[in-house]
Formats: C-alpha cells, structure tokens, sequence
C-alpha cells in the first residue's frame, strides 16, 4: 500500500490518482519515503496533547501522515481530558453538595 503525498489517503498500488483529494500520484520523492501514520506519535500526542500539537505542526509540511497520527492523538487527548473534567466536576460537586447539605440537618 501506498499514501497519497497531498492528502495522506491510503492508496491501491495501481492508484494514477488519489479518490480523496483529485491529485496525481506519482513516484514518491525521497523526502516522503519515510512518512507513515506512527502510533508513537498518536499515544504521545494523547498522553501529552500539547506536545501532539507541536508535533503536527513541525511535521505537517515534510511528514503529513506522521503530521496526522501526532494530530489525531492530541485532538483525542484534549477531548478526553475535558470530558474526564466536567465527569470529576459534576461527582466533587455531588459529593461536596451532599457533605454541606447533610450537615446543614445536623
């Protein structure tokens, strides 16, 4: 399998063109050689998205697919980290709330 060097879809071997973006596959240059998605790149961006971000941003122009997992893991950090919030906020506040609220029948 093959990547398509414009917008990183996975293409046939025989694809001429990419069905995502319309752009023409040729041979890829060396520069991309070496670019495919990286799971190390999606668990650090998770696991740290701040440092995901900054990955996809240095890699977005010479690596897009690299660009891409780092991007995706970070997106997925921050999403899951606000929601683990709001989750952490409405049980404190339950608990708290009860705590203040049983001691007020005392």
């Amino acid at each position: 399998m093959k990547y398509c060097v414009n917008c990183g879809k996975e293409l046939c071997d025989e694809a001429v063109v990419c069905v995502q973006c319309g752009s023409s596959v040729g041979n890829i240059n060396a520069k991309n050689a070496n670019d495919a998605p990286n799971s190390g790149f999606a668990v650090l961006g998770f696991l740290i998205p701040i440092v995901g971000l900054i990955l996809y941003l240095v890699y977005q122009d010479s690596s897009p697919l690299k660009a891409k997992s780092a991007g995706k893991g970070a997106l997925i950090g921050f999403i899951v980290s606000i929601v683990m919030g709001i989750i952490f906020g409405v049980i404190y506040g339950v608990l708290i709330g009860g705590m203040i609220g049983g001691a007020l029948y005392y």
